[in-house]
């Protein structure tokens, strides 16, 4: 088990990356448009400047949804293999069985 002050910054960044991802494309839209004066461009910096680090996507972590587990992630489940072969074992996720041959 992950330590919970891990799992709960992860939650933090998560909510804050919601919160600021309209506020941030239009800042970086208006940053790469070349058709604007420059004077507005460097504002649209320093504005995206001002922005929480914790606010960008860079700083998300994939976590175990289960466990807290930040490495051997699957996505297409969002749970560690760890989990994963637990539940597998168990039956409790349709359409995985044990490979044999």
């Amino acid at each position: 088990m992950a330590k919970k002050s891990a799992i709960e910054r992860n939650k933090k960044r998560e909510r804050l990356t919601k919160s600021a991802a309209n506020r941030r494309a239009k800042l970086k839209e208006t940053l790469h448009n070349r058709e604007l004066p420059p004077e507005e461009r460097f504002k649209a910096a320093m504005d995206l400047n001002k922005i929480a680090k914790n606010a960008s996507p860079v700083r998300l972590h994939n976590r175990c949804e289960l466990t807290g587990r930040p490495k051997a992630f699957y996505r297409k489940f969002r749970i560690s293999r760890i989990a994963l072969r637990e539940l597998a074992s168990h039956g409790q996720i349709p359409g995985v069985v044990k490979s044999s041959w």
